[in-house]
């Protein structure tokens, strides 16, 4: 039986087109040698990244507001007291390890000894460094009476305008001082953190919620 005649026509289409398949796969293998050879060079140091900057995160603004300087009153020559823990209002919010209950945990020794913790939740990020204790100018006394509970807490002052103050727990997180090691004596005055500055020439930074809470998540609507 004799086999049909090809269409010499058919056959040299398909031969291109099985030329061009070739090209086009030896173009993208020769590609791909080219991309791991250069990736090698790279990664053995042989020749320097074209990406030479390094990614950095940029620095929250709380990192670099130097903390308030305590209010000086008639009233207090000799320097500004503690406020009693039961008249500071404090939100703690969790910005270290979202898998923990930070927050809770710090809540319960600090409503102990008597502070009067409003609300608790997570953070909207999590906070390289130290905890930090956001407050407002009319919060600053309450500010520092807080931060005397904790060996290493950043303070920062944000743009609120009551005298609740917030507890962020940042990643490098401390247990509360023991009762016995909080350096306040009732009545005695408070030291000024080093480098502070008057609250009046503060730029506060903007402020900042815990996670779906809003500016007065906590508070009472005679405190709003």
């Amino acid at each position: 039986m004799t086999s049909p005649a090809q269409d010499p026509a058919r056959v040299a289409r398909r031969r291109r087109k099985h030329e061009r398949q070739a090209v086009v796969f030896g173009l993208l293998i020769a590609l791909m040698v080219i991309l791991g050879l250069g990736a090698l060079a790279v990664y053995t140091e042989t020749i320097d990244s074209p990406i030479s900057e390094p990614i950095v995160t940029p620095e929250p603004a709380s990192a670099s507001i130097e903390p308030a300087c305590l209010p000086v009153a008639e009233k207090w020559p000799d320097g500004t007291p503690p406020m009693e823990y039961s008249k500071v209002k404090v939100r703690i919010y969790n910005a270290a390890d979202y898998t923990f209950n930070l927050a809770s945990a710090n809540a319960d020794a600090l409503t102990e000894r008597g502070f009067d913790v409003r609300d608790t939740g997570d953070f909207t990020y999590q906070i390289e460094g130290p905890s930090e204790i956001r407050y407002g100018i009319k919060g600053v006394r309450q500010a520092y009476t807080l931060a005397a509970q904790y060996e290493n807490v950043r303070l920062v002052m944000d743009d609120r305008s009551g005298s609740f103050v917030d507890l962020i727990v940042g990643q490098e997180w401390q247990e509360p001082l023991s009762v016995e090691e909080v350096p306040l004596e009732t009545g005695e005055p408070m030291t000024n953190a080093p480098g502070c500055v008057p609250p009046e020439d503060l730029d506060p930074v903007e402020r900042e919620y815990g996670y779906e809470r809003g500016p007065n998540a906590g508070e009472n609507a005679d405190e709003a």
